[in-house]
């Protein structure tokens, strides 16, 4: 592997030299009002780009899921019932992790390609009548199939079925790379992690709590402590952590929530929209289709690419490393052996993504593959021509 090549991976995603920086910095007291310089205008900087006017932000030492477990350990009781669908490896493990803390999940098994089923959820909720049924999880952006769902549609089933549980949305591949309403979807937790849009290293799980997951904080009983929320509340009144925060970090996401609402909230939506347009175009030139069921599902963030029938994709995702140096993502669970990934999310260009589709072109024909080299840049590069990034007066 080279570390002059970016990686195509949905994360960790690569690195602005400008965040490497921010994190590379002196040892400072964690307890004083220095510190709270970093700590608090990063919360800050989460919120706005959750959209959200009123939710408390913390920040653990940890990764997306440690987010997951901060969502259930602050807000759920054992024996809780839980709704949730099952349409890919990162909505699988979540479920794991309730069940492991001994929640009652009802389980929707969902086909691997598709979104939420918003319709079922109204269903279930309408006839839950005596509203036993405490959350539901949502995963915004699953990472293993390149799915994106709708987290305003599983809103409003809530919202029909009058519905009061609450709403616990995954959007560790998803915020801070595509569009995420947190009030206007009425999501009571949203978990996300550094090492995504956020560009960082893995180290920091970031959640945003509502109003109304911090009242259930008050009768919870699941175990909890790393992770408890009343006490990095009672830390943070004070510019301080209960334990030691990883602070290099926070400086980075610091800088990082500066840089994404300098570039323009809309803008970081509408670049990523351009570029994974472009791998699109690139996989349709191929003769493949996106493990995603239909456009409607999309992922602006990652594209899993499925390959012939008794192909293993996998071997597309080797070869690219031993041969090119390059990092592309393997099928998970379901779909192991039959996808391979692009992730186009976090600090990428257009002209980045052209590289990566070059390289999993080069690897394909390599590997036997009825591809055309240069078709897929060919249509990625005529998608990129026609919605560049730099207008011709800036370019002037």
């Amino acid at each position: 592997m080279s570390f002059q090549n970016p990686v195509f991976i949905p994360g960790p995603t690569n690195i602005p030299e400008s965040l490497r920086k921010a994190c590379d910095m002196p040892t400072i007291d964690h307890r004083s009002p220095l510190f709270g310089q970093i700590l608090h205008p990063a919360r800050k900087g989460v919120r706005e780009i959750l959209k959200s006017v009123d939710a408390e932000v913390f920040i653990f030492p940890s990764t997306g899921t440690g987010g997951w477990e901060t969502a259930l350990t602050n807000c759920l009781s054992a024996g809780d019932k839980i709704l949730a669908a099952r349409n890919g490896m990162f909505s699988h493990r979540w479920i794991d992790m309730c069940e492991r803390h001994g929640l009652d999940v009802q389980i929707v098994e969902t086909p691997w390609g598709e979104g939420l089923p918003a319709d079922r959820y109204e269903e279930i909720l309408t006839a839950d009548t005596q509203h036993q049924i405490k959350a539901v999880l949502a995963t915004h952006n699953e990472t293993a199939t390149g799915v994106k769902s709708d987290i305003a549609a599983v809103r409003r089933a809530l919202d029909a079925a009058g519905h009061p549980a609450m709403l616990f949305v995954d959007g560790v591949s998803s915020i801070a790379s595509m569009d995420f309403r947190m009030d206007e979807w009425g999501v009571d937790v949203a978990v996300t992690g550094s090492q995504k849009g956020f560009m960082l290293t893995a180290g920091l799980a970031i959640v945003g709590f509502s109003p109304k997951a911090i009242a259930a904080t008050k009768s919870a009983t699941l175990p909890r402590t790393f992770f408890d929320i009343n006490d990095m509340t009672a830390g943070y009144a004070n510019n301080a952590y209960p334990y030691t925060p990883a602070v290099g970090l926070l400086n980075g996401l610091n800088e990082a929530c500066t840089m994404l609402l300098n570039e323009g909230l809309e803008n970081v939506f509408a670049r990523h929209h351009r570029i994974a347009e472009g791998v699109r175009a690139a996989v349709g030139a191929w003769g493949l289709d996106l493990c995603a069921a239909d456009p409607s599902v999309y992922s602006d963030t990652v594209s899993a690419i499925r390959t012939p029938d008794g192909f293993n994709a996998t071997d597309i995702v080797t070869h690219a490393a031993s041969k090119y140096g390059v990092a592309f993502g393997v099928g998970l669970g379901e779909v192991a052996g039959k996808v391979f990934r692009i992730g186009h999310l976090g600090s990428l260009t257009d002209v980045m993504a052209l590289a990566g589709i070059a390289t999993a072109e080069m690897c394909m024909a390599d590997l036997g593959l009825d591809i055309k080299l240069g078709s897929g840049v060919a249509a990625a590069q005529d998608y990129y021509r026609g919605h560049s990034a730099v207008s011709q007066k800036d370019a002037a």
